[in-house]
């Protein structure tokens, strides 16, 4: 198969530790550049905040497919990243300084295709794609997703205002010139839900395939390897106080503690089981604004012995935690991804989540248990009716378990998805090469 020369942006790009931007962004950008130079030779224009840690883990494991060349901007804008929405702006204004790198290198190289990988949305505009004369592949990316009118009112004040501005934003981008142009210059345009490609305009949607923007590594799924519906050592499973046990019935979760992640709604509906049940535990492992009003309504519950809030940890000792609970509640209201469900299946655990976005399209009904998105009350009552259904039946959790093992071994693991790209290319591309 001959190699070709293709230009990527990942304006994030590094491995998880390393990260400077975005942390799910940056994991998409570099295993996905990762897995082009597993068939090509690529050259990568990244953000220079990125380099630190890109040369690290470069002397740890070399790349020799993959040559990077580090954009910036002027340092005077870097203080916008700081405020909300902030990242966007910049990232904007770093796609046109992407683009002018990406010309002189272009008069240098003759690059055969050009690849747009983060930031990894569906509304902002490449200049590279649209302007620059190469065959264009787009993706993947999401960001249509919005939160369900009904869930809202569980926002707070702030969080409401910025609902509508970022739904405002979107539309003026996505009627941006440039982003137009570059929409039909695309040879394809990958795409990581199913809102997402509804929002594509339909003279467009024959390009739209669907491509998850997470995925799962052998080495992780070596690491998961036998912990499927096994309980570990006494870790940190079922705390009351400072008193462990291995009799109780875990429940974890994970994500930042902003309204959207739906904690409260997870803690309300997990409290209606609780009571019933005394050994059963909840832990919610992340930081945020929301700490103070969980901490609250934890205790109006009563639920200081059973409902944990662990701040964030470490990825490594999160997977540890996963391998030893007993299911995985991920209540997000607005997720393009949830790099957290893929790994939750990995480990073999069964995953209730909000019916939306990409917890939705990554859980099937032989993994998980998906929660219809109708109002806020009727998502209280359908977690806890969930809950109580795994906590009742080991089976199932075993069953389901297994079932999302599979699932992440198959579809999610990054070397597939590189397999998977190869054919994509070969399509879009017209590119002859050996089958994978």
């Amino acid at each position: 198969m001959r190699k070709l020369r293709i230009l990527t942006c990942a304006y994030a790009c590094v491995q998880e530790e390393g990260a400077a931007v975005a942390g799910g962004e940056a994991v998409l950008g570099w295993n996905m550049v990762q897995q082009l130079g597993r068939y090509h030779r690529v050259w990568v224009l990244t953000s220079a905040s990125n380099r630190p840690g890109i040369e690290a883990e470069l002397q740890r494991q070399p790349e020799p497919g993959l040559t990077f060349v580090y954009v910036e901007l002027p340092h005077w804008l870097r203080p916008f990243l700081a405020f909300l929405g902030g990242i966007q702006f910049y990232a904007y204004l770093w796609q046109i300084q992407a683009y002018l790198a990406a010309r002189k290198l272009h008069a240098q190289v003759k690059f055969e295709a050009f690849h747009h990988l983060t930031y990894a949305n569906d509304w902002m505009a490449s200049y590279i794609g649209a302007l620059l004369p190469v065959p264009y592949l787009r993706g993947p990316g999401g960001g249509a997703h919005r939160t369900p009118r009904a869930f809202l009112k569980e926002y707070s004040f702030l969080a409401r205002v910025w609902e509508r501005f970022r739904s405002l934003g979107q539309w003026v981008l996505r009627h941006d010139p440039v982003f137009l142009l570059g929409q039909r210059r695309a040879r394809v345009i990958l795409l990581c839900n199913r809102e997402a490609a509804d929002a594509v305009p339909t003279r467009l949607r024959g390009k739209v395939q669907l491509f998850p923007v997470n995925g799962i590594s052998a080495e992780d799924l070596r690491i998961f390897a036998g912990t499927n519906g096994k309980r570990g050592p006494a870790d940190e499973r079922c705390r009351d106080r400072q008193e462990l046990s291995e009799t109780c019935f875990h429940v974890l979760s994970a994500g930042k503690l902003i309204g959207l992640k739906g904690h409260a709604l997870a803690i309300r509906g997990v409290a209606r089981v609780a009571r019933r049940h005394s050994d059963l535990r909840f832990t919610i492992v992340g930081d945020g604004p929301e700490r103070d009003r969980l901490e609250n309504l934890i205790r109006e519950l009563g639920l200081e012995k059973q409902v944990e809030l662990k701040r964030w940890i470490p990825r490594q000792e999160l997977l540890a935690l996963m391998r030893h609970c007993d299911t995985f509640l991920f209540p997000s209201l607005r997720d393009g991804g949830g790099a957290v469900v893929v790994e939750a299946m990995a480990a073999g655990k069964p995953v209730i989540c909000m019916d939306l976005a990409g917890p939705g399209l990554h859980i099937t009904e032989n993994c998980g248990i998906k929660i219809p998105p109708h109002s806020p009350d009727k998502a209280i009552e359908l977690i806890a009716q969930a809950v109580e259904r795994l906590y009742e039946d080991r089976n199932l959790r075993v069953m389901m378990g297994e079932a999302g093992r599979a699932r992440a071994e198959e579809v999610y693991r990054w070397d597939h998805l590189g397999d998977r790209l190869l054919k994509i290319y070969q399509e879009v591309l017209a590119v002859p090469g050996n089958d994978v």
